[in-house]
């Protein structure tokens, strides 16, 4: 991408661990994460992540916030795609307005210049959800958004989407055939094996490429308040 002519809005996150305390146990596991979603795939790079979950609260956004900003800490040109067209929260995370996104993108021929949002990363670019559409399945199954997609992936190293619960809709089978990979993120006290087996074989179905799960909420032993976020690489059984 030549240059970054993109909109003049700049986003800073809010309460985004990586990006307020890079140098703890938490941010240190987001790095971890990163380095095994580039060892997942020996023979095609994966170049573009969904983060979903089984069940709604399970902290999915969170985690793509603060792994896109990883990324970005380390020099990979990014984008944060919003792919939840019913309960968006990047613009709330980011505090910027959410009037043209992904939606807009996909009802109207619009520029990535009017799209895409500096955020206060050097690396890192957000797209919002845009409006909540009447239709968001049809939206996300539709071939614009199939070329919407490739579009970014010439213009970003990685791409990560947020989308929403597997459980719920269909939205984020739709988007995981848009991705390189997709991981699944589960909450430590909500954790529910018969969530995530379903949850799995749904992926299955759209011929998703699971590459890991991630166990949100799990608290260290040591003094500390923060978080702590365990990946797992997906295996049968």
């Amino acid at each position: 991408m030549k240059g970054r002519k993109m909109s003049n809005a700049v986003a800073g996150p809010k309460k985004i661990i990586v990006a307020t305390k890079p140098h703890s146990t938490v941010s240190e596991q987001f790095r971890t994460i990163r380095t095994n979603i580039m060892y997942s795939s020996i023979d095609k790079p994966i170049r573009s992540v969904l983060f979903t979950s089984a069940v709604p609260s399970a902290g999915k956004s969170t985690i793509a916030a603060n792994m896109a900003i990883a990324y970005a800490q380390a020099g990979k040109k990014t984008l944060l795609l919003d792919g939840d067209l019913r309960r968006p929260t990047c613009h709330y995370t980011f505090d910027v307005g959410n009037q043209k996104g992904l939606s807009t993108a996909i009802v109207n021929d619009i520029s990535l210049e009017e799209l895409v949002i500096k955020t206060e990363f050097d690396m890192l670019d957000l797209i919002t959800s845009g409006p909540i559409p009447p239709n968001p399945s049809e939206l996300l199954s539709s071939k614009k958004l199939a070329q919407f997609v490739d579009k970014l992936k010439f213009q970003y190293e990685m791409i990560i989407i947020d989308s929403p619960p597997l459980l719920s809709v269909t939205d984020a089978q739709l988007l995981s055939k848009r991705a390189d990979g997709v991981i699944l993120v589960t909450d430590v006290e909500n954790n529910n094996r018969d969530h995530l087996l379903e949850a799995k074989e749904l992926l299955n179905k759209a011929d998703a490429n699971i590459i890991g799960i991630v166990l949100n909420n799990r608290y260290t032993k040591h003094k500390t308040k923060d978080d702590y976020y365990y990946y797992q690489a997906s295996h049968d059984g």
